[in-house]
């Protein structure tokens, strides 16, 4: 919280029902930081008239019930991934810049503070000299990465013109229960399907190829810490930080699909191959943070550990006939 005011935070998760937006939620509850608004409907994400108009109506109800509280808004939104197409990421980025002017129309100013949910890998796939960190130059090489440095540009414009503070978290792989599997991405989560429905999964990348992971209540636990951190350093004015978000040991492909058989006590059913967005993905994104680097004592789950949480969870929805 900002000096001088003892008030609760009011947190807005936008994407509240996402992989990373659940864990924020989550974590909020848990340790009590702040007060989590609920909107009384979803966002209505499949029409972009109806979304600019739910967000707008959203952003009013919202800071009207922070009422001179310090408020936090979370976007933890966007299903892009590395082969979505450009038109579609742009309706993302449209969205967000949509939401951030409804904020400042709706009186958004300094006793608040914004997260960003962005990409490691979408923006350093094209830098060198891994292992990357928040000094490294972000260079993308696809739609994906251009979108994600396109949100931190509107993020860092909002928080200029409001005084507000801002968190941007460069995250990485991000794995756990709940991930949508309906996109092509998520390799933990995709091994855990294809061997509870025993089907093969196709791998488009060499075995070689060095991926940082964060288990996704960790990455919760991550953002609401560096918030309530933000907020307390907030003196005359808001600021900006960068935060890579990662596991402290990035592991290979290889790695991931040995740990599988090793846990599941069978090979998995891989196949390998290469696809149309295989030019988007580099084969060393390694990172690491140089800031605020005792958060990163909160990414603290073992690697089989989450894996294995993830199985159970997927074999339960599997039980219930949830997944196809």
């Amino acid at each position: 919280m900002t000096e001088g005011s003892s008030a609760r935070p009011v947190l807005w998760v936008v994407g509240a029902g996402g992989l990373l937006g659940s864990s924020v939620v989550d974590a909020t509850v848990t340790s009590g930081t702040a007060e989590v608004w609920a909107p009384p409907r979803p966002v209505a994400w499949l029409a972009a008239d109806a979304t600019r108009m739910s967000l707008e109506e959203m952003a009013r109800e919202f800071l009207a019930h922070a009422a001179g509280r310090p408020w936090w808004v979370a976007w933890c939104a966007g299903a892009g991934v590395s082969g979505t197409s450009a038109t579609d990421l742009a309706r993302e980025v449209e969205a967000f810049a949509h939401l951030l002017s409804s904020l400042r129309e709706a009186g958004a100013g300094p006793e608040g503070s914004l997260f960003l949910a962005s990409s490691a890998g979408g923006v350093y796939a094209g830098s060198a000299d891994p292992p990357f960190d928040e000094e490294t130059v972000p260079v993308s090489i696809s739609p994906y990465g251009d979108a994600k440095l396109a949100l931190e540009a509107l993020a860092r414009d909002f928080q200029r013109a409001t005084g507000s503070s801002l968190l941007i978290g460069r995250i990485a792989n991000l794995f756990g229960p709940g991930q949508d599997l309906s996109k092509p991405q998520g390799i933990i989560s995709q091994l855990c399907r294809a061997h509870l429905l025993r089907r093969p999964l196709s791998i488009y990348v060499p075995l070689d190829t060095m991926r940082s992971y964060i288990y996704a209540p960790d990455c919760g636990a991550m953002v609401v810490a560096g918030l309530r951190r933000l907020d307390g350093a907030a003196v005359g004015g808001g600021r900006s930080v960068v935060k890579v978000m990662a596991a402290p040991h990035a592991v290979s492909v290889g790695f991931v699909v040995a740990e599988f058989a090793r846990v599941v006590k069978r090979r998995p059913l891989v196949t390998f191959g290469s696809s149309s967005t295989s030019a988007f993905q580099a084969r060393d994104l390694r990172v690491r943070s140089a800031v605020w680097p005792e958060l990163d004592a909160l990414a603290a789950t073992p690697f089989v550990v989450g894996l294995a949480a993830t199985l159970e969870h997927l074999r339960r929805s599997v039980a219930l006939g949830h997944l196809a």
